[in-house]
Parts: structure tokens; sequence; C-alpha cells
């Protein structure tokens, strides 16, 4: 019984620890946009450490404590850290989103062509950055009930589950240039045969 018990602790903990890691990797993909989009205001210093410190590190600083006072005293709960992603992933959002409608107005061809183009790049940073997230952020499990916790529950495993999925599909296998090395690979790997 204590093996088991010690073993649900630590699934747990190692639970908590993705689960912050998987949240605090959106804001790394997030800053790392931005960088690129924003890439005067920044030097040409590579951040790869500092990213590698913010999507792994940071979850430890919360899960630390967090574990300690599940430990102290058995009931208890915490979620700031998981509240505070969002919020701060929304406001990097709106500012690539801002970049991204200057640099579509500056070289629309049609008017009706930057607005398609804009849906779409809003559309595709939704599950990369993690934004929806925020539709329910002030929806706790404790303040929802009936038709209401049952749309949230849905919504929230739907998209986390299908969440690296749709990443996948759109920055891996939509993209132009993944596409041209994958036909080149696979012309090798043909004429190889």
């Amino acid at each position: 019984p204590r093996q088991a018990a010690l073993g649900c602790r630590a699934a747990q903990v190692l639970m908590q620890y993705c689960i912050l890691a998987n949240h605090y990797w959106f804001l790394v993909e997030a800053v790392y946009l931005y960088k690129l989009l924003i890439g005067a205001v920044f030097s040409e210093k590579n951040y790869y450490r500092l990213y590698l410190y913010l999507g792994w590190g940071t979850p430890v600083v919360f899960v630390v404590p967090w574990m300690a006072a599940k430990y102290l005293k058995e009931n208890a709960e915490g979620g700031g850290a998981c509240l505070l992603f969002p919020q701060i992933n929304l406001l990097i959002f709106m500012r690539i989103l801002k970049v991204i409608l200057a640099k579509l107005r500056a070289n629309q061809k049609g008017y009706a062509d930057y607005k398609l183009r804009l849906a779409k790049a809003t559309l595709t940073l939704i599950p990369l950055f993690g934004i929806h997230e925020v539709v329910f952020i002030f929806a706790t499990d404790e303040q929802t009930t009936g038709v209401l916790r049952y749309v949230k529950v849905f919504f929230t495993l739907f998209l986390n589950s299908f969440q690296g999925f749709l990443v996948a599909v759109l920055y891996c296998f939509a993209n132009k240039e993944v596409k041209s090395e994958m036909r080149k690979k696979w012309q090798l790997w043909k004429l190889d045969h």
C-alpha cells in the first residue's frame, strides 16, 4: 500500500510538471515568434538556452512548492501558475496579430485577400499559443455545473488532446519547406531502392 501511494504521488507530481511544462512551452513559442517578427528590437544573441530554462525549468519553480504543500496539507490545491500563462500569451498573441496586420496591409494586393490571410494566421496561432485556455480561465471546476461543466470539459480535453496533432499538421506537414524536404527524401529513397 505504501509503495502504491508513493507511486500515485509521483505520478501526480509528474503530471503537474508536464501540464505546466506544456503551458510554458506555449509561452516560449509565443516569445520566439514575437522575437522573429520584431527582430530589430532584439540583438542577434541566441536565446536557445533561455528558452530551455523557461520551458523546462520554470515549471519546477511552481511544482516544488506545490509538492511541499501537498505533503504538508493533503488537500492543498494550487493553480496560480496555470492562470498566469494564458494572459501573457494572449497579450503576446494580440501584439503578433497587430504586427501581422500591419505587414499584410503594407503588402496588400486585394482588400479581401489580406483579411483572409489575417484570419488564417489568427486561426493557426490559436493552438500554437494555447489561446483556447483563455476561454474558460475564470470558470473553474468548482464554479461550473450542469451543461457548462460538460462543455468546458469537452472543450479543454478535445483541444488539449489534439493540440500536438494540430500544431504538427499546421506547422510541419502543411509547411512548404517541410513538404519540399519530404519530397526530396522520398525521391532519394526511391532512387536507392
